[in-house]
């Protein structure tokens, strides 16, 4: 790979395409699709620029970009790779913003896309791109990615809308038809030894974004590194912003999230602190009646009676784990009524079932979720029991946030990496 310009190595993902994935190209566009021919979410790639000099390969042929594609495709959904005006010099970003602009009437417009749901990713100088759909922010827009982004426009060059100044609004307007409370869902994938001019407008961006924005950090990676780093810390980095991308468009899992099993071994004796486990659900399963023992046989006279020592029972498992902190810490924002420190606590592609099994993937559905409840201070629940195994968290609990009196309820919580992955209330 050394003798290989740094555009042409290969992605850090092994993505190979499926015989039954098709790649259709229409215009400057790039379509991969996925093997099913569902309508579905679309997501598109924005390849960062100026190009080196001597560029004979457009960006929609780079390895990397096909790989991103590829992968979303392989995950179900459309990909498309443009090229743009922006890898022939800065002084073609206005031409650049017109021609993503154009990009995405193109892919909306498909008839395998649905138009509802669209997620912009924007890589290295295309970040000078993204300010106008921070700013803007349509109703079709589910999410902004913007990885090892220039977000700072070099002097000499005109600017467009700055990222950082619009990354701060947390509403989409609040027009006619619109939830003015709505949050759009902004990544940034930030690398630890970034180049000295791209850092600092990165960290300025991140003090403004707050909330507003989720951050997954490369500490060894350089810019490019999902192309220049082959690490298993650049495989981990690109997986989770892909499980991002597709969580926040909001596609419909089907199934139910997996029980986990709870050996005696995982058992505590019974937590009397109040807690804030929400959600309804149904009353916790009555014990199986007991039947005595048979009695045992008598033994005969002419032998001893045999005794026997039963084995001691394991010690119960600690309520005071690194996971239950985490969903302790998660209770006390829903508590306290702090909607954004509650969904904090949460992964940005966590995933929760409510007791009508109805599933939720990614925290701006959390949000559409758990916000009426917020706002209707219907946030109190006592905790009854609570049990821990590893990275799991099992709470009983009553909930008093509902509108049916005290409803018994019970969920498990999966804590991955300090946050919540998976929740499930059974019913």
């Amino acid at each position: 790979m050394p003798d290989l310009p740094p555009y042409l190595r290969p992605f850090v993902l092994d993505v190979e395409g499926v015989a039954d994935q098709s790649v259709d190209r229409v215009g400057e566009l790039d379509f991969y699709r996925p093997a099913s021919t569902a309508r579905t979410g679309a997501i598109l790639l924005i390849h960062g620029g100026p190009g080196p000099a001597g560029l004979t390969t457009s960006p929609r042929d780079w390895p990397v970009y096909q790989g991103y594609a590829t992968a979303i495709a392989q995950r179900g959904l459309v990909a498309v790779v443009v090229d743009h005006s922006l890898i022939r010099g800065l002084d073609q970003l206005t031409a650049a913003a017109d021609d993503v602009e154009a990009a995405v009437g193109l892919l909306r417009a498909d008839s395998q896309v649905d138009p509802e749901r669209v997620l912009l990713w924007f890589f290295s100088g295309a970040g000078l791109l993204a300010g106008e759909w921070l700013d803007s922010r349509p109703d079709w827009l589910r999410g902004v990615a913007l990885t090892y982004p220039l977000l700072a426009t070099p002097p000499g060059v005109d600017e467009l809308v700055s990222a950082a100044e619009v990354i701060g609004r947390h509403d989409r307007g609040g027009g006619a038809g619109k939830d003015s409370n709505s949050v759009l869902p902004v990544l940034l994938t930030r690398v630890g030894r970034e180049r000295a001019e791209l850092a600092g407008p990165v960290a300025e961006f991140v003090s403004a974004g707050g909330t507003a924005l989720d951050i997954i950090d490369v500490p060894k990676g350089q810019h490019g590194f999902d192309m220049l780093d082959h690490t298993d810390e650049s495989r981990a980095a690109v997986t989770k912003a892909l499980d991002w991308a597709i969580a926040h468009l909001g596609e419909d899992p089907t199934g139910q999230l997996p029980i986990p099993a709870t050996p005696q071994a995982a058992a505590a004796p019974a937590a009397t602190t109040p807690a804030t486990s929400r959600r309804t659900s149904a009353p916790a399963a009555a014990p199986a009646p007991t039947r005595p023992a048979p009695a045992e046989p008598a033994a005969p006279a002419s032998q001893p009676i045999a005794t026997t020592t039963r084995p001691t029972a394991p010690a119960a498992a600690p309520t005071d784990t690194a996971a239950a902190r985490v969903v302790g810490r998660e209770h006390s924002a829903y508590e306290a009524h702090d909607l954004e420190a509650f969904l904090a606590m949460y992964s940005p592609t966590a995933q929760l079932q409510t007791a009508e099994g109805k599933v939720l993937r990614g925290r701006r559905l959390l949000r559409e979720y758990y916000q009426p409840r917020f706002e209707a201070g219907q946030c109190k629940t006592e905790l009854i029991h609570r049990m821990t195994l590893g990275e799991w968290v099992v709470d009983q609990s009553i909930s008093h946030d509902g509108d049916h009196g005290a409803t018994p309820a019970i969920a498990f919580y999966r804590v991955q990496e300090g946050l919540i992955t998976e929740v499930r209330i059974l019913a």
